[in-house]
């Protein structure tokens, strides 16, 4: 009989054009965080197998057979999610530990474990095939962390690059200003007091302003009385006056300075002498090392405009208060393109949307939710004095809808500013135009640490199979940092396991697979879907004795396949790799 290849629940879909999408303005976030792309189309994901293999026979390992066992999915499970699960959640499956935890730990830095190692060189590796291999107006770079100090000031960096500090006088805490929002208390037309809350997900942030306000009106003996609806702002927009009225979340009181400009540069010394002429930095970002090698690439690889520069590596930023887990930290990995094109009013548009369009086909192919995603478009004020243009795509995390990815219309302030401080020409010239020009340049910059939150938010799923609940991760089978788990049928029949180890050894050749021959069957497939595995093998009797073949467990809707061991790797080629 024919049986169609499992089904995985994960949707890849191709959205509508980038020009027909809603767009969320940076100075509407906090009133609107929902904006999401547009309806997927009906197609169906290339993982989901659009081929038919010819099975020998009825899956000999049956956990949920009839309809009335399919998995009944807990579609409220991510709203339900706190960030402390999440980070327990990490730990315990060996995705990410805390730095330094035998010393207490290090706030601001990460470690990633057996499992988040795999799934972190996964994303690396896809986006480098994306956006690199795959083209043939792109290529790769690997710089230095630390370069020449004149580099950050010609970028600005030594300047400017900071963000806005407050300091609480009596707990000695710092915050970022931008990070903390106020709003006045108005009880009948008057301004009683104010509350001043961390930055998290709206529901949150409401439900912690009400603790204050309570508390507050119960100090003044005005109990129980209605007030105002909440209008906040972050601390960088309040006066002297107000500050002065503005209670610290530390202490309570208003004890907090004005805010000030804190430098995110991470300083080093370079050489034996540790004084002015030592003094160096480690890189808060990985385009730099981009622009100051643009010639060198240029004239090695031979490309002509429009081409880009490709890379990915680890960029530190002294951050004031890292927080929200791996989301912002002070060591953190970044994915790069430096796309530079011709100048021009009416040239870099068409670019920004095309890279627009593959960002956000690129996410989504990693199995990310489209319901959670969205657009936030920079202006004004949110927007960089030399960038043309300015758009995140955005995910909507536990804590809140929070950037996840840029895509900037940098014009050519980045190659000038090199060119004027190193006094070399950055200059490109067109041989089809006979023009000589400083090129322009689209940034797409993807944080690598922040896609891995992001993917682990996605994946995370409930549902029940059988009545049992089962927590676990849906990771798209490209992205899964195991991606087979091999199962004997039982441990004690030598030429069952001899036949198992053989093929889990010839999978190793093409995947990362784990072995597993301990415990009942149903409980090998449990350990497997919780770390996200999306396919289990089983080799059993009829295996070595009648058909030669072995049953295959989807993870997501639990069906099992019987799959003949000649047709096993291309069968999971196509379901992995896509091909």
């Amino acid at each position: 009989m024919k049986i169609e290849s499992p089904i995985l629940l994960v949707v890849l879909a191709v959205a509508s054009p980038v020009s027909m999408m809603a767009f969320t303005s940076s100075a509407a976030r906090l009133a609107n965080r929902q904006r999401v792309f547009s309806t997927a189309s009906s197609s169906s994901p290339w993982w989901k197998g659009s081929s038919k293999l010819q099975l020998s026979a009825e899956p000999a390992v049956v956990e949920s057979s009839s309809s009335s066992n399919k998995p009944i999915v807990n579609e409220e499970a991510y709203d339900k999610m706190k960030m402390d699960d999440l980070v327990s959640l990490c730990k315990r499956r060996g995705i990410i530990y805390p730095s330094s935890e035998i010393y207490n730990g290090f706030a601001g830095f990460y470690d990633y474990g057996p499992l988040g190692a795999e799934l972190k060189k996964n994303v690396k590796d896809l986006w480098w095939r994306n956006f690199v291999t795959q083209r043939e107006d792109v290529v790769g770079l690997d710089s230095s962390i630390i370069h020449n100090p004149t580099t950050w000031q010609s970028s600005g960096h030594l300047d400017g690059f900071s963000d806005p500090m407050v300091d609480c006088k009596e707990t000695k805490l710092r915050y970022r200003a931008d990070q903390l929002f106020y709003s006045p208390i108005i009880v009948d037309g008057n301004t009683v007091g104010y509350v001043c809350i961390q930055e998290a997900n709206d529901e949150d942030m409401v439900k912690e302003a009400k603790k204050q306000v309570k508390k507050m009106l119960k100090a003044l003996d005005m109990k129980g009385q209605a007030h105002d609806a909440f209008s906040f702002k972050d601390l960088t927009e309040a006066s002297e006056e107000e500050m002065s009225q503005i209670p610290s979340p530390g202490s309570g009181l208003p004890t907090l300075t004005m805010p000030r400009d804190f430098n995110l540069m991470f300083q080093t010394n370079v050489g034996a002498m540790s004084d002015a002429s030592s003094v160096a930095y480690l890189r808060p970002e990985t385009a730099q090392g981009i622009f100051i090698n643009f010639k060198n690439v240029m004239g090695t690889s031979r490309m002509k405009i429009p081409f880009g520069i490709a890379q990915i590596g680890k960029a530190f930023r002294n951050e004031i208060t890292p927080r929200n887990f791996i989301f912002r930290s002070r060591e953190f990995e970044q994915m790069e393109v430096e796309y530079f094109i011709p100048p021009g009013d009416d040239v870099w548009q068409p670019y920004h949307e095309t890279w627009l369009k593959q960002s956000k086909d690129f996410l989504l192919s990693l199995g990310l939710r489209e319901e959670l995603l969205g657009w936030d478009v920079h202006e004004g004020d949110s927007l960089a004095h030399y960038a043309r243009a300015c758009t995140d795509v955005t995910f909507r995390f536990p804590f809140g809808t929070q950037e996840l990815m840029g895509i900037a219309a940098r014009g050519n302030f980045d190659l000038t500013s090199h060119s004027e401080g190193s006094g070399k020409s950055l200059d490109y010239f067109d041989d089809a135009t006979k023009e000589k020009y400083v090129p322009h340049c689209i940034e797409p910059s993807l944080g690598v640490d922040r896609l891995i939150l992001a993917l682990i938010c996605s994946a995370y799923a409930e549902d029940e199979v059988g009545g049992e609940k089962r927590n676990f991760l849906k990771f798209h089978p490209s992205v899964a940092p195991i991606k087979v788990s091999v199962l004997p049928l039982v441990k004690n029949k030598e030429a069952l396991v001899s036949v198992a180890r053989d093929l889990y050894e010839k999978l190793q050749k093409r995947w990362n697979v784990s072995w597993d021959a301990s415990g009942a069957i149903g409980r090998r497939y449990r350990r497997a879907d919780e770390i996200g595995t999306p396919f289990c093998i089983t080799v059993d009797f009829d295996t070595i004795e009648t058909d030669g073949a072995v049953t295959v467990r989807d993870r997501d809707s639990t069906e099992q396949v019987r799959i003949k061991m000649d047709d096993l790797i291309p069968y999971l080629s196509e379901q992995i790799d896509g091909y």
